[in-house]
């Protein structure tokens, strides 16, 4: 596995959009496998909690017929966690704070979910 690729998509998104505060990349079933995040985020429970978020968002939309589950975003009072499908082996939490262009990061993160899945299947 390409790790350097992988730290690299991860700090661009970061880098490009503002107010992503860190990035963590899991497996689906939570296990982390690199972030891009501040010491006090703890990569392990980030992953656990992100793989039962997308767990259940994903049997959300396929029993209510709404496909293929690509993502789900947390609002907080603070700021923003959105997690992302990449593939159905793994996953990429996203970090924001109050300042976080949710829109800009939904667009930018589409092809950084494309390549991210491609290193992966390398």
């Amino acid at each position: 596995m390409d790790f350097d690729a992988l730290a690299a998509e991860l700090r661009n998104l970061r880098d490009s959009v503002a107010g992503v505060t860190g990035t963590v990349l899991a497996a689906v079933d939570g296990i982390p496998i690199i972030a891009d995040a501040d010491d006090y985020i703890d990569p392990a429970k980030i992953s656990a909690l992100a793989a039962a978020d997308l767990g259940i968002a994903r049997q959300a939309a396929e029993m209510t017929g709404k496909g293929t589950l690509s993502q789900t975003v947390v609002f907080g009072s603070d700021g923003y966690m959105a997690v992302y499908a990449v593939g159905r082996l793994a996953l990429m939490v996203v970090l924001g704070d109050k300042g976080l262009n949710v829109g800009r990061l939904l667009f930018e993160s589409r092809p950084v979910i494309e390549r991210i899945g491609t290193i992966l299947a390398a």
